[in-house]
């Protein structure tokens, strides 16, 4: 099994890139975000930790997403690919993943990262807020907020993991069209 991972802000448009490229390259595609809130949904014991985190906006713990990402990974085994979106976040999550993967046999293709400049993201949130019945979304600070915890948590993290593994920048101004041929073209 190949492992993709989609990285990039919070509202660059990884979940819908990761949406497109599930369907041409036949893999799984694996949101944090929605696995997340499933958790929190079944009122697991991880979904109840996770519900104290992210409703401020905050980071889940990094043992916490092990956790998840390894019961994960074992549920995806059979699948041709998995295509992660919104994980690794932080340092210590690249590492954990490295581990996880080596210690399952598994391999990570490439990282796909989207940038986004900031007045834009807060565009786009503002615009998936009108549509979305998440309650997160509704709140402005919360947008502020998981943007500068990306800035000070996620991009160093991408930063590092241009060390270990092959990481890809692409524009994410644009078409959804436009921003997906960038990223084809250079799968």
């Amino acid at each position: 099994m190949e492992i993709l991972i989609i990285t990039g802000p919070p509202y660059s448009g990884k979940g819908t890139q990761c949406e497109i490229l599930k369907d041409e390259l036949k893999f799984e595609h694996i949101s944090t975000g929605d696995r997340c809130r499933l958790e929190k949904q079944n009122e697991t014991e991880i979904g109840k930790i996770m519900s104290q985190y992210e409703e401020k906006g905050d980071l889940v713990p990094d043992s916490i997403m092990k956790d998840l990402f390894s019961k994960i990974l074992d549920e995806n085994r059979n699948a041709k690919g998995i295509i992660l979106d919104g994980y690794p976040r932080t340092k210590p999550q690249v590492n954990d993943l490295l581990e996880l993967v080596k210690s399952k046999n598994l391999e990570i293709g490439k990282v796909i990262n989207i940038d986004v400049p900031k007045e834009e993201l807060l565009k786009r949130a503002q615009k998936r807020a009108e549509t979305s019945n998440r309650k997160d979304d509704k709140d402005v600070n919360i947008h502020l907020k998981r943007i500068d915890v990306f800035e000070s948590s996620t991009r160093p993290a991408i930063e590092y993991m241009k060390s270990k593994i092959k990481v890809l920048t692409f524009d994410g101004m644009g078409t959804i069209e436009e921003i997906t041929k960038r990223i084809k073209d250079n799968l």
